[in-house]
């Protein structure tokens, strides 16, 4: 592509700071759901604090189906009645062979930037849905300028990148979806035995609400582009 022709710089949205699982939730309100990375490391906890959202999805849910390559936590999940199965949802291939009926909605909650091949798991997903609803933490987040002040940074150990608005954007494009909306999330502010780290939080969130585009984290609703699965 000619240089003349690349567009360098992209509008970021404003919307948000939104709650991040009420939003999961709304999304899954008396529809279809696939819930694709839905097994959680902290899923006994989450459950026990009434915050783990698969099961906030099935509250609401006509139908829900978990999807996750951990076995363990799809038998642990199965164990409790949810309908879920192990698979690699990075393969268009593994995901047809489940022979799923189609939802109304995929949601992947903090699951892409996890992922070593983002591109096909957005294809792969098209056998699924035509709508998707994706959430990913936000490579402007503002701990993410002040934290390297300390010689460190701050990053789960699994994750395998940071997004903006336009690598979604232009992700997501590749793949065939079309995103409608995007807004920003944030944390939540309590967490117990924290008190200086919940004042900062209180703070960032008090930025958040005038600059929403250094949120913690991104949602995104797509449909289908009408390309593929239609």
């Amino acid at each position: 592509m000619p240089e003349e022709t690349l567009q360098w710089w992209h509008p970021l949205p404003r919307e948000g700071p939104v709650d991040r699982l009420e939003a999961l939730v709304d999304a899954a309100r008396g529809r279809r759901v696939v819930h694709v990375g839905f097994v959680d490391e902290l899923m006994a906890a989450k459950q026990a604090g009434g915050v783990w959202l698969h099961e906030r999805l099935a509250g609401v849910a006509t139908s829900l189906v978990g999807l996750d390559l951990d076995e363990a936590g799809v038998e642990a999940a199965r164990a409790q009645g949810y309908e879920a199965h192990a698979v690699d949802a990075q393969s268009a291939e593994a995901v047809r062979a489940l022979h799923l009926p189609r939802a109304d909605v995929v949601i992947a909650g903090e699951l892409i930037e996890h992922l070593d091949a983002p591109g096909p798991f957005l294809r792969a997903m098209h056998e699924l849905a035509d709508e998707l609803v994706l959430t990913t933490p936000n490579a402007y987040r503002v701990a993410n300028f002040l934290v390297p002040l300390s010689g460190r940074e701050a990053v789960h150990p699994h994750h395998t990148s940071w997004h903006s608005p336009q690598t979604l954007r232009r992700l997501l494009a590749m793949a065939d979806w079309e995103p409608e909306r995007i807004a920003y999330y944030h944390t939540p502010v309590k967490r117990r035995g924290q008190p200086l780290a919940n004042g900062v939080r209180r703070a960032l969130r008090a930025v958040n609400s005038l600059l929403p585009y250094w949120g913690d984290g991104m949602i995104v609703w797509a449909r289908n582009a009408g390309h593929v699965g239609s």
